[in-house]
């Protein structure tokens, strides 16, 4: 029985050491927790052309949205541990949803980081019909309403929902949120008038400021965006402080071959360093992570710092979920 038990032990280990050699063997599907056209499916779209080089094989996008991403995100959880099921999230997805939600899954415990991926400024948007020309310009009007302004958001504990509560914080105003199944829906409505405000990736956001649909006040970072240039930061538009950045990740289910997690690894780095990629990246206004920061062990270290920093805030703003 020992011999038989040891013998099939080995055949498991020999299998699973094989499965990790052939890797990948048919398409590769990452999943976008959000809305096809936002900002998160253009990055994973970008990623995935270029990591198919790389892999050998296609890479697809499944867009799964609803509940803050994180429905998407518990369809990556129970997948298949063998790494042709990835979860593309960020800040939200795989920080804050776990301070607001009864997710079913633990972000830490439940999926394998593979590498931190380029990150987003914030900017402050609003529709035209807003009669402020400058952030406060913007906080006076916020403040002066008699109820408060609406600002769009991809649900509860979305980014644009993290940076808006923040907002709300350093500012003492009040905004009432307005949940979409994405950024790209609430622009839409932001565009045609419909929500008053939306704190924004900017990857979101530039094209429609430089279309002159939206107003743009200022960027939650400490120096001006390439892509934006003529927009000012929060230090210069008179918040010091307001500084929030939305970085992006890939993770697999808890129990993938850690041969296959380099594989992936390695397609990912590849990507961001090929300079058509990063180009692409940047015209968005991603930054790029740096070179030390890409490795699974760093993206497991950041999301972890970055759950002790921001529960705190988020579970006393007592957030409620329908």
């Amino acid at each position: 029985m020992r011999r038989a038990g040891l013998a099939a032990l080995i055949a498991l280990l020999t299998f699973g050491n094989a499965r990790a050699e052939n890797f990948p063997s048919h398409p590769i599907t990452i999943v976008v927790p959000f809305s096809a056209g936002g900002p998160s499916d253009a990055m994973a779209r970008i990623l995935a052309e270029r990591m198919k080089m790389t892999l050998g094989e296609a890479v697809l996008i499944e867009n799964v949205t609803g509940a803050g991403g994180s429905i998407g995100v518990g369809r990556a959880v129970r997948a298949a541990p063998d790494g042709y099921t990835v979860s593309f999230g960020h800040l939200g997805t795989h920080v804050a949803n776990g301070a607001i939600y009864k997710l079913g899954y633990d972000l830490m415990a439940d999926l394998e980081p593979v590498a931190l991926l380029p990150s987003n400024p914030m900017i402050i948007v609003s529709k035209n019909a807003v009669p402020a020309k400058s952030l406060q310009e913007l906080i006076s009007w916020l403040k002066a309403r008699p109820a408060p302004a609406t600002a769009g958001t991809a649900g509860a504990g979305s980014g644009s929902h993290i940076a808006g509560l923040y907002f709300e914080n350093i500012t003492s105003i009040k905004l009432q949120y307005v949940p979409y199944r994405g950024t790209a829906p609430a622009m839409n409505d932001l565009v045609a008038g419909q929500i008053d405000l939306i704190v924004d990736q900017i990857s979101n956001s530039i094209g429609q400021v430089r279309a002159g649909n939206i107003r743009a006040y200022a960027v939650t970072a400490d120096k001006r965006v390439e892509s934006a240039q003529d927009v000012p930061t929060t230090d210069e538009a008179g918040l010091p402080g307001f500084h929030m950045t939305l970085w992006s990740g890939l993770w697999v289910p808890k129990g993938t071959p850690k041969d296959v997690v380099a594989k992936l690894n390695a397609a990912a780095v590849d990507a961001l360093n090929d300079a058509v990629v990063r180009k692409q990246l940047e015209n968005l206004g991603l930054q790029m992570p740096p070179a030390n920061q890409l490795s699974p062990e760093a993206l497991g270290a950041w999301q972890k710092a970055e759950i002790a920093k921001w529960w705190p805030m988020i579970k006393a703003a007592n957030v409620k979920v329908d």
